[in-house]
C-alpha cells in the first residue's frame, strides 16, 4: 500500500521536510508516505479565493488515480484517535488500494473535491500551519503502522 499526500503548497521550510523524513524512513516499504506538492492556486491583492480554490482543487484531481481511496483532511472531518487511525489505516492495508490523502491551501479544499472523498479526516479542531500537519501526518501515520505490528513506539 502507498499512501500519498497531495498536499497544496510548496517550498517547504528544512524543518519540515526533516521531520516528515523522520518518519517516512521508518515506515516499511509496503506502508510507504510519499509526498506530492501541488502549487497554489493564484492569490494576491484582490485575489478571487473561490477561483484560487478552483485551481487547487483541478491540479489535485489531475493528480487522483482513479483506483485510490480518497481522505480529505478537513477541520469538520471526523475526528480519529490513534487507535481509529490505526483501524483505519489497517482496513485501507486490507482493501489492497493505495490511499491519497488531501490537504488544501490557506483557504481549505473546494468543498466539491471534499464531498467526493471516500472520507473525511479531521487531524485536529485548531487552524494548524499547513507545514506542521504535514509532520503530524507523518508521525500518526508511522505510530498508526507501530500499532498494527506491536511495535513499542506506542506506549
Amino acid at each position: 500500500m502507498r499512501i500519498r499526500l497531495l498536499a497544496v503548497g510548496s517550498k517547504m521550510p528544512a524543518w519540515v521536510e526533516e521531520g516528515v523524513e523522520t518518519y517516512r524512513k521508518r515506515l516499511p516499504r509496503d506502508f510507504s508516505l510519499e509526498i506530492e506538492e501541488i502549487p497554489l492556486g493564484q492569490r494576491g491583492k484582490n485575489a478571487d479565493i473561490a477561483k484560487a480554490r478552483a485551481q487547487e482543487a483541478q491540479r489535485i484531481r489531475d493528480k487522483l488515480r482513479g483506483d485510490e481511496y480518497v481522505v480529505a483532511l478537513e477541520v469538520k472531518g471526523k475526528p480519529w484517535t490513534t487507535e481509529q487511525v490505526a483501524q483505519e489505516a489497517d482496513g485501507w492495508r486490507m482493501s489492497g488500494r493505495d490511499i491519497a490523502l488531501l490537504v488544501g491551501g490557506p483557504d481549505g479544499l473546494e468543498p466539491t473535491l471534499s464531498a467526493a472523498a471516500d472520507r473525511t479526516w479531521s487531524i485536529s479542531p485548531l487552524t494548524l500551519p499547513h507545514p506542521l500537519v504535514r509532520i503530524m501526518l507523518a508521525e500518526q501515520l508511522y505510530r498508526a503502522w507501530t500499532l498494527l505490528v506491536n511495535h513499542p513506539y506506542h506506549r
